[in-house]
């Protein structure tokens, strides 16, 4: 399960590291408490050329009458993406990197509350998360790949998302001929660093600096 991000990296410095034309739709950043429907950055590429713009977090399906005429649809399992009607074509020929600074996942406390934990790079870059991406009417949605979770993550959550390395991108993007399927792997152990946050994040309507803090509330 990927359900928050974070973006801090400014938008003109990604758009630099991925080699991608800067759309101006994209919201500024720091963002420290992106949620569900909010605009992500994502990284496309055709005919050559990647192009870095926003898009809906949450793909709404072409059969949809409305955008909420089915479940929101923020993750798309690696087990049966290929399957699903509401991916598989995607996967294919519409795959796409959503990008993000961080991310938030949330463990199970003794009492059964929600424990929230924020999840960076240990080297400190942009994540790359393997994503795909539907047109609906006049807006352009996407999803986040899943897979089962790590050696980082295992200890938290069952589920991570599809975190890309650079030499990982071309392919992922179609750059780079046929296979991205066996890119689908959980991220190297002590590539991520994981670490308790306030409870504050909970809210949706949260949002600045102290959300990343580490802290144990």
């Amino acid at each position: 399960m990927c359900g928050r991000l974070t973006l801090t990296h400014p938008n003109t410095a990604l758009a630099a590291l991925f080699g991608a034309s800067l759309a101006n739709d994209l919201p500024d950043s720091p963002r420290y408490n992106i949620c569900p429907t909010q605009s992500v950055p994502v990284v496309t590429s055709a005919s050559g050329f990647r192009h870095l713009g926003a898009m809906r977090w949450g793909l709404v399906p072409s059969w949809y009458k409305t955008p909420t005429d089915g479940p929101l649809i923020l993750n798309a399992r690696s087990d049966t993406v290929a399957e699903k009607p509401a991916f598989r074509e995607a996967i294919r020929q519409r795959r796409c990197l959503v990008l993000a600074s961080g991310f938030y996942e949330w463990s199970a406390g003794p009492d059964g509350a929600r424990l929230p934990w924020y999840i960076t790079r240990t080297d400190g870059q942009p994540m790359a998360l393997g994503g795909l991406w539907q047109a609906w009417g006049d807006m352009v949605t996407c999803a986040v790949v899943t897979l089962q979770a790590g050696p980082n993550l295992e200890p938290i959550h069952d589920r991570e998302p599809l975190i890309l390395n650079p030499d990982q991108w071309p392919l992922w993007l179609g750059e780079a001929g046929h296979g991205a399927a066996r890119l689908m792997q959980p991220t190297l152990a002590g590539a991520l660093r994981a670490y308790r946050v306030s409870r504050a994040v909970n809210s949706n309507r949260a949002d600045g600096p102290q959300l990343i803090e580490d802290c144990v509330d």
